[in-house]
């Protein structure tokens, strides 16, 4: 009759300790146990199967071949076990905070940023969809949004984040190939990039008390497709300091003339006058790190 008893469950996670890290003190440390309970648990359990596991070393334990074999076998079955724990455990339910956001905030200052986002708040997850167009979130498919954009423009805005200066930047070379440009006026003699069909660049001379109405022939889709044209040298786009900051530090982009303005705010909208904990603390974070970096 076959022998279909189990070996003392205890002896087999002692002997699989001992055989990962190949030491009856890491084994101990691991299991949170004496030395001498991982050296009993495993002559237990060769008493018990009636073969030798280890030979033993000045340096620690290594497998004999038949201690190699049977160490295969149990680790596979006690991964099975482990996996079926986790299946069979009741799933907590998964915390997700699902933000709409302009793209070239998203990609230029809240992406390289999510990492350690995440590590201070643990088990929550971000989905994050970059949007050019939406003024405001249902709360069914979007937790919260940030927009950019005017006072009274949004009707559910929650929070000004903050309200950065906005100037003329082009790429080093660009300003090197150009006449120099002594002051605002000057910009319109140069390509200048779009992002609409004129009106951001033209609130942009009405606040250095110039009145033009220019129009485009070619605009692109949002902030950062315009900053992307012009980090590639083919024009003058207009910024603001929390998208460029890090090019203008690092010299890969330059101020085409230092006339800086405040337009509009980046903003957060939610769906209701109800935040949970995570919308709440998120934009905190946010009121936070944009302080830090910028100022009020």
């Amino acid at each position: 009759m076959p022998d279909d008893r189990l070996p003392p469950l205890n002896a087999v996670r002692a002997f699989d300790a001992a055989a990962r890290l190949g030491s009856y003190v890491e084994a101990s440390k691991a299991l949170h146990v004496t030395q001498p309970a991982i050296g009993r648990h495993v002559k237990l359990l060769e008493e018990w199967l009636g073969i030798q596991l280890f030979e033993r070393t000045s340096r620690g334990v290594t497998l004999t071949s038949a201690g190699e074999k049977y160490h295969r076998k149990i680790s596979a079955a006690l991964q099975l076990i482990i996996e079926a724990g986790k299946e069979a455990r009741p799933k907590a339910a998964e915390r997700w905070l699902r933000i709409m956001v302009v793209p070239g905030f998203a990609k230029r200052w809240l992406m390289p940023r999510i990492e350690a986002m995440r590590h201070l708040r643990p088990g929550l997850k971000f989905a994050i969809e970059p949007n050019s167009t939406f003024t405001e979130v249902d709360g069914k498919n979007t937790d919260l949004g940030i927009v950019y954009g005017m006072d009274g423009e949004y009707a559910h805005s929650r929070a000004t984040l903050i309200c950065p200066r906005v100037f003329p930047i082009c790429t080093p070379a660009y300003l090197a190939s150009i006449d120099p440009i002594e002051c605002p006026a000057d910009l319109v003699k140069h390509n200048l990039i779009h992002v609409d069909d004129g009106e951001w660049w033209n609130l942009w001379f009405t606040a250095h008390g110039l009145n033009f109405h220019l129009n485009s022939d070619l605009l692109y889709v949002n902030n950062d497709h315009a900053l992307s044209v012009a980090e590639s040298g083919q024009g003058i786009a207009l910024a603001n300091e929390v998208l460029v900051r890090e090019e203008l530090d690092a010299g890969r982009l330059v101020l085409a003339l230092d006339a800086q303005v405040k337009l509009e705010s980046y903003r957060v909208l939610t769906p209701s006058a109800e935040l949970s904990a995570d919308v709440a603390w998120f934009i905190q974070w946010l009121q936070s790190e944009l302080e830090i970096e910028f100022g009020a």
